[in-house]
């Protein structure tokens, strides 16, 4: 293998393992803090002891998030010097500000949290959480928009062979920027009311604490469904401006070949990139590719015959990428919505409680194959347009990058393995015992 294949492999080993932490961190955050809340709110202990065991679960996701997020941006200077020394610039202050502002208020406040519970007031502790989940998420907005510069390239001049910063606010506030973050936020959210959704059910299933489990039951339910929604609902505007921004990429998660006008959306089809046809093409919904591109059903959709193969992304695993991720999703909003009028009665529902907690594993595989086509959907590209991924990796040696890819590797699949074991057993013990 290459040093440019072996340092895509390390990355990609690095980005999957790291983002199995981070939509639990950022949806289980957030959950804790409504919980806590209610307490506050309410007296109702139950929610207090809810907060402390799904606390529990997210230092743990935490924990191990943190170190798999370090070592993944020391890649940027390691196996991707020549990237880092164009665009450092642009991205090095993006990151720079997520990691003096967001990363430590949160690794902050998750101290507070776990050690004051008998320090602070019941209004002050819930304060903490609630500032825990904010500078989580403000912490994957400053991420996202870094990505989505990648993605659509802002607010820059290229001078003295550089990319160079001249438009801060044109980066952070560029619709590209705004919808990946509303999108993986979104993503994230249904994720860990999944998390919780299916804990709660195995412990129901089982009989274990049903009056408690219930009332996380109803709270996660509730935040999956309402998410599992909007995902559906927000997802038509990422299509649009994949349409105008990366046409290349449109192309290929649709597999669309010719430049046309009033383009139909197959239900069935499958891609023959050797031939640049679809070897299977049925069901056609007459216009609908145009409207989701375009917001109009005659408008034009390029075609990747438009460009050059060596300027298109693999287009199977993208196409397959696409309809993993969008078919999840509405198998997604059908079980939160069953789940959702059974809520009362949920304890008799066997058949549902065995589905949910089959479904834990389903939104983690629905944010991977989002990510793989957000960024094999990029290529060959590692800043879209500007720069080459061919371009960007270090003047390494074969055997120092396989070196580091098979220590990623290893060490990293021992992370995943400790992460999830600690969930597993911490997760099937349940609460704490309810005080008298």
């Amino acid at each position: 293998m290459t040093v440019l294949a072996l340092s895509r492999l390390q990355f990609a080993v690095a980005t999957y393992f790291h983002f199995l932490f981070v939509p639990l961190t950022l949806g289980l955050s957030l959950l804790v803090a409504i919980l806590e809340t209610i307490y506050v709110r309410s007296g109702d202990e139950d929610y207090k002891r809810a907060a402390k065991f799904w606390g529990k679960l997210f230092l743990i996701n935490f924990a191990i998030g943190v170190v798999t997020g370090i070592t993944l941006e020391f890649q940027f200077g390691t196996n991707w010097s020549r990237y880092s020394a164009f665009v450092g610039d642009v991205f090095g202050s993006l990151l720079a500000v997520e990691a003096t502002v967001a990363f430590f208020l949160e690794s902050t406040f998750v101290a507070v949290w776990f050690f004051g519970w008998k320090k602070l007031s019941p209004k002050a502790h819930a304060a903490t959480i609630w500032l825990v989940a904010i500078a989580s998420n403000v912490s994957a907005f400053w991420i996202l928009v870094a990505n989505a510069w990648m993605q659509h390239p802002v607010g820059f001049a290229v001078r003295n062979g550089r990319a160079e910063l001249t438009d801060f606010f044109a980066v952070i506030t560029q619709k590209f920027a705004l919808l990946e973050f509303i999108h993986t936020v979104g993503s994230a959210y249904i994720l860990s009311g999944f998390f919780m959704v299916g804990i709660s059910a195995w412990h129901l299933l089982r009989g274990h604490e049903v009056s408690f489990f219930k009332k996380s039951f109803r709270v996660a339910i509730a935040f999956a469904l309402i998410f599992s929604l909007f995902e559906i609902l927000q997802g038509h505007m990422n299509a649009e401006i994949l349409g105008s921004a990366q046409p290349t990429k449109f192309a290929a998660m649709e597999s669309h070949w010719e430049t046309a006008r009033a383009v139909p959306l197959n239900l069935v089809q499958w891609p023959d990139s050797a031939h640049e046809r679809n070897s299977v093409q049925a069901l056609p919904i007459p216009r609908l590719l145009s409207l989701l591109a375009t917001y109009d059903p005659n408008g034009e959709v390029k075609g990747l015959r438009d460009y050059a193969a060596e300027d298109r992304p693999p287009v199977l695993p993208v196409f397959l990428s696409f309809r993993i991720m969008v078919g999840l999703g509405f198998l997604f909003l059908a079980l939160t919505a069953w789940a959702w009028f059974k809520r009362d009665s949920i304890e008799r529902s066997p058949l549902l409680l065995k589905a949910l907690i089959w479904s834990i594993p389903l939104p983690y595989i629905a944010v991977q194959t989002g990510w793989t086509l957000a960024e094999l959907g990029r290529q060959p590209w590692i800043v879209y347009g500007l720069m080459r991924t061919s371009d960007a990796v270090s003047p390494l040696a074969v055997s120092q990058v396989a070196v580091s890819a098979a220590a990623f590797i290893l060490v990293y699949s021992l992370l995943g393995a400790a992460d999830f074991y600690l969930l597993f057993k911490y997760a099937r013990k349940g609460p704490a015992p309810a005080t008298a």
